[in-house]
């Protein structure tokens, strides 16, 4: 078995997590190939090294000395290496980086130093091979992946040893380093358990897996112990704070399982997350979990025999699309359709909106709903329970929410509820307390 593991920047962050990372590594012996961040924070108003080396570069654009931040970047590392008795030679690596700072560095390879600085040292911690990300994760020109030549660079150099890579960055065609999106050792950590095959990808963060609902809104949610990646999917579109759809796509492209951990509770299973499970008997529930946006209008079009009318549906979505707004869910009645968008996108275009609907529909009437919040319940088992919407009803209605929209998508993964902005978070609180509790 091979376990692929990416540690985020809490993780990263002092000696002592850096002990509690070597802890977990040497707890499996199946864990072998270990991405890792930048050093992350060590306390609230703390710095993140990635910001720091940004911080850096406006400097040498502007003109402005970048000294104090490069010593203090310099100062955390060598601090981490003294309280960890190792011997990489830091020293060297910084003079070599502040004489390319001084003579021109581009900002991609600047800010990818935390990265690096972060595997050379994890990786005479725990005894593996360091592997720069430039020997495996090239880019195409246009800066996606080349997984064709990148999957079969990493198998080559990847030995039972183990091996420690530095997140965040890969290889132009051109030689020059280039960075992914913030969060991008996610990315790397992912494209790594695909490349060779992982039989589960461990992403150890600072949280104990996927909570069911937000902290801020629900009072102690639970974890989500097991989710499929399509409710993954539905859970992040309808707001839930989960992993980036980058972050997902090369492991369950391969359906290799990616297990979210926490670093400061190494017992804790956190969330698992697969194609698809054999589901538990006589387990009562069924919701996954609930989230919620707000900021969303539904625009509400009428018309006699619209029903039968061929090209209306289409000519409508065209007046949208040719006004760059998104259609996020369309309900629907006989002669009625509702888009629901984003209100920052629809506010700038309403009156043109709305004239080209005239003009090319011919509606009895548009009616335009502001200030409406989308709740979702998510759950892959929802499909199988007979009841599910009347008891959302049911429980809106006992405390008095107007439920403005409702409706299930094709796949039966969840349930959409609209309500007026004010009872955003009560909404997500009487489902949690109806479908979990």
């Amino acid at each position: 078995m091979l376990k692929a593991l990416k540690f985020g920047g809490t993780s990263m962050a002092d000696a002592k997590q850096y002990q509690k990372v070597r802890d977990i590594v040497r707890a499996d012996p199946s864990r072998r190939v270990v991405v890792v961040s930048a050093a992350g924070k060590r306390f609230s108003d703390d710095n993140k090294i990635t910001d720091l080396l940004y911080l850096c570069h406006a400097h040498i654009q502007y003109g402005v000395s970048y000294d104090d931040i490069f010593d203090t970047i310099r100062e955390r590392y060598i601090g981490i290496r003294d309280a960890l008795g190792l011997k990489t030679d830091l020293e060297s690596e910084f003079d070599a980086l502040k004489q390319k700072m001084d003579s021109g560095i581009s900002r991609e390879e600047l800010v990818s130093r935390g990265e690096y600085f972060s595997a050379l040292l994890m990786a005479e911690y725990l005894g593996f091979d360091f592997i720069d990300a430039t020997k495996w994760l090239f880019f195409h020109y246009d800066g996606t992946v080349d997984q064709e030549k990148s999957y079969p660079a990493l198998r080559a150099l990847v030995t039972e040893k183990g091996a420690v890579i530095p997140g965040f960055y890969g290889l132009m065609p051109d030689g020059k380093i280039r960075t992914l999106t913030r969060g991008g050792s996610d990315i790397t950590g992912a494209l790594a358990a695909a490349a060779l095959d992982a039989d589960v990808y461990e992403n150890w963060t600072d949280v104990s897996g996927i909570l069911m609902a937000d902290p801020r809104i629900v009072d102690h949610p639970r974890t989500i112990e097991r989710a499929t990646y399509s409710e993954l999917r539905q859970l992040s579109y309808s707001g839930a704070q989960v992993l980036h759809e980058m972050t997902v796509f090369p492991v369950r492209e391969k359906n290799i399982p990616l297990n979210i951990r926490n670093t400061n509770e190494p017992d804790h299973p956190g969330t698992l997350i697969s194609d698809e499970f054999k589901e538990q008997q006589n387990n009562p529930r069924f919701i996954t979990g609930i989230a919620g946006k707000k900021d969303f209008s539904i625009v509400t079009i009428s018309k006699k025999g619209m029903a039968g009318a061929v090209g209306t549906l289409r000519a409508i979505v065209e007046i949208f699309e040719d006004n760059t707004i998104p259609i996020c869910y369309t309900p629907t009645g006989i002669d009625v359709i509702s888009l629901v968008v984003p209100s920052e996108k629809l506010t700038p275009h309403l009156y043109t909106v709305t004239d080209e609907l005239r003009t090319k529909i011919h509606p009895d009437s548009i009616k335009v709903t502001d200030n409406i919040a989308i709740v979702a319940a998510v759950g892959r088992k929802m499909a199988y329970r007979a009841g599910t919407s009347g008891k959302i009803f049911a429980a809106l209605g006992e405390q008095g929410i107007n439920i403005r929209m409702i409706s299930q998508g094709p796949d039966e993964l969840n349930i959409l509820v609209g309500v007026d902005e004010k009872d955003y978070a009560a909404t997500i609180r009487v489902l949690y307390d109806a479908f979990v509790k």
